[in-house]
């Protein structure tokens, strides 16, 4: 039996499906299988993965049934001890799995591991920018105002600490969720909370930018009303599990959501719906502004700057930014 398994949940990704199992295949800790969960694709999405020739990627089929969805169907085939996650766009350093089979050997009461991640454009390209969270000492509170695992393709968890989240929904006959189905946004962050909420699983991190993560120039402000509301109905559904920690940081984690959708606002250059989003982060809370100020404030002129002059000014000042961090 593999020590971990690699769930990738594909939808017609033939464009870069490659890529991404190529990344997975070059890992230097070598004892894992690769699960590709083709969910109702109509591409060359399975033709794609079948053809790298590598026995340790298994295909499995499905009608449509969204990431989530995708993402269960692979844990429920999963054999592994430890169960990653990359999702069909995005890549892993070779040493990714490594690290995390290190981390969760040596970390018994840790049920999910994390890296950072390094932001990467449509071809590939890094962006100059990346997510560096907190790595330790993380509690449910840090998880629902900053989720620092950040994005889909940063955890590995450990078997056990998943099959504690576990549960099968009346009308389901095949297999159990661990991702919340109904979800088709915020399904990564409503799994990592409730298992912080009902778990005495640690969630850790460990060093370095080793998930690399495609931020797709097309989708960057796509359905942020949308994404609001599921984050909303997140709120809803864990409110009754925790009720007085969520009544106490739901104000602050709600400024941080809304600050974080106007900053993709910006990078489309929508700026109704910054403004909109920044003006009702402040009134939600200013925690935001207290404990990340720069961040904050940067969010607020990038903002101001876009309604003024459009969005040339603001691009100039992100290449500019990017520059000075690869340099």
């Amino acid at each position: 039996m593999p020590k971990a398994t690699i769930v990738v949940p594909a939808y017609n990704v033939a464009t870069t499906l490659a890529d991404t199992l190529a990344s997975l295949c070059a890992q230097t800790f070598a004892d894992f299988e690769i699960i590709v969960v083709d969910d109702g694709s109509s591409d060359r999405t399975v033709a794609v993965a079948r053809s790298l020739g590598d026995r340790r990627i298994r295909v499995v089929q499905q009608p449509n049934r969204g990431l989530a969805g995708a993402r269960n169907s692979g844990i429920a085939q999963a054999r592994g001890e430890y169960i990653g996650f990359c999702d069909a766009d995005d890549l892993w350093r070779p040493t990714k799995l490594a690290a995390h089979v290190a981390h969760l050997n040596s970390n018994p009461v840790v049920g999910l591991s994390f890296s950072g991640s390094e932001l990467i454009d449509d071809a590939g390209n890094p962006l100059g920018l990346a997510q560096r969270p907190r790595l330790k000492r993380i509690t449910a509170a840090h998880v629902f105002l900053r989720n620092p695992v950040g994005n889909g393709s940063a955890a590995v968890m450990r078997r056990a600490a998943l099959d504690d989240i576990a549960w099968r929904p009346a009308r389901e006959t095949q297999r159990d969720w661990w991702f919340d189905e109904s979800f088709r946004q915020s399904e990564d962050i409503e799994c990592w909370l409730r298992l912080a909420l009902t778990t005495d699983w640690q969630i850790e991190g460990v060093d370095g930018l080793l998930t690399r993560y495609r931020i797709s120039s097309g989708g960057l402000s796509a359905g942020t009303d949308t994404q609001l509301a599921t984050w909303e109905r997140m709120v809803e559904k864990l409110s009754p599990i925790a009720p007085q920690f969520m009544a106490a940081h739901t104000p602050a984690a709600r400024a941080y959501q809304l600050r974080y959708l106007a900053r993709r606002a910006i990078s489309s250059g929508d700026v109704p719906s910054a403004w909109r989003n920044v003006q009702a982060s402040m009134r939600c809370s200013l925690h935001p502004l207290l404990s990340e100020p720069l961040k904050t404030l940067s969010t607020l002129i990038a903002t101001s700057v876009l309604a003024a002059f459009g969005p040339a000014p603001v691009a100039a000042l992100r290449r500019i930014s990017a520059s000075r961090t690869r340099a």
